[in-house]
């Protein structure tokens, strides 16, 4: 999905600044802090009889990764369901991303540390270093280096297409380990799971009318609030996956609150796809985007 990146069209946000506004105001200023929230009250409070106090502080951490971590793979997924500016989404992933270099580790020892939960500053940098720059900077390194040499026609028609069936083997793919690994977990804790589930669900729908209201309210056209709203509410699971096993352990609660959370944002998003096609009528009507280099 990196590769699908062109830090070179951040310059087109000068087209629909309140999206990108509204986008990454959500995703750093509100999201972690409301999933924090949310996720303890139930987990801590709500279902404290249920979950043991050590077991819920796993699974807070779980969901504070989760929180911390907004959607970049899926985003072009929900984009494309609700007939989104694709040039547009690209420039929001572009400057998420590269605010996710430099913002998800404080966060995460920040909101850990309210938890009472230490973690190693070196370890959260380490899975920053290893799912989030080596990546982004080998899809940028790609990217740049096959346009010079073959040109932008045929990076888009010839070699995206012919890596296209990479990306959804990969996450499937990674799906299926995770629930490889947690599956002996998931059978023997049907109810945790559930419990899991409930603010993970909440936190979902609530982001999404917090970003596609505020969109509504700012008369931000719907192919710019629309993926606006559904980036901020989907998350990174896989990076979530990867820092709960690096600072918890592949057994860990942390590891499993995050793999429910893949459970939770597939069917969630696409019912919140469903809800943003049926009001797509509430907003203003939509004027033709003008062309985009990508």
């Amino acid at each position: 999905m990196m590769v699908q990146i062109d830090f070179g069209a951040i310059l087109e946000v000068r087209r629909q600044p309140k999206g990108l506004t509204i986008t990454t105001t959500v995703n750093w200023l509100i999201k972690p802090f409301t999933m924090f929230a949310i996720a303890w009250f139930f987990l801590m409070v709500v279902f404290a009889p249920f979950i043991p106090e050590e077991l819920g502080r796993e699974y807070l951490a779980g969901a504070i990764l989760l929180g911390a971590a907004p959607c970049t793979a899926m985003v072009f997924v929900w984009s494309y369901l609700t007939r989104g500016d694709a040039a547009y989404t690209l420039v929001q992933v572009a400057v998420n991303d590269l605010i996710m270099l430099f913002a998800f580790a404080p966060i995460v020892v920040l909101l850990l540390g309210v938890s009472n939960i230490t973690v190693p500053w070196d370890t959260v940098a380490l899975s920053v270093l290893l799912y989030i720059v080596i990546p982004l900077a080998a899809g940028y390194i790609t990217r740049v280096t096959l346009i010079r040499r073959h040109g932008i026609e045929w990076f888009d028609n010839v070699f995206m297409k012919r890596i296209g069936s990479i990306t959804p083997a990969a996450l499937i793919l990674t799906i299926v380990l995770l629930f490889a690994f947690q599956g002996e977990r998931i059978l023997s804790n049907p109810l945790h799971i559930l419990l899991i589930a409930i603010p993970l669900t909440i936190q979902t729908f609530l982001i999404f009318f917090i970003a596609y209201g505020w969109g509504w309210a700012w008369r931000v056209p719907h192919r710019v609030a629309a993926p606006g709203a559904l980036i901020a509410t989907s998350n990174f699971f896989e990076l979530a996956v990867a820092a709960a096993i690096a600072l918890f352990g592949l057994q860990s609660g942390a590891a499993l609150a995050t793999v429910v959370g893949v459970l939770v944002e597939v069917p969630v998003m696409l019912a919140l796809v469903r809800i943003a096609n049926r009001s797509r009528g509430r907003f203003r009507a939509e004027q033709a985007a003008p062309p985009t280099a990508t």
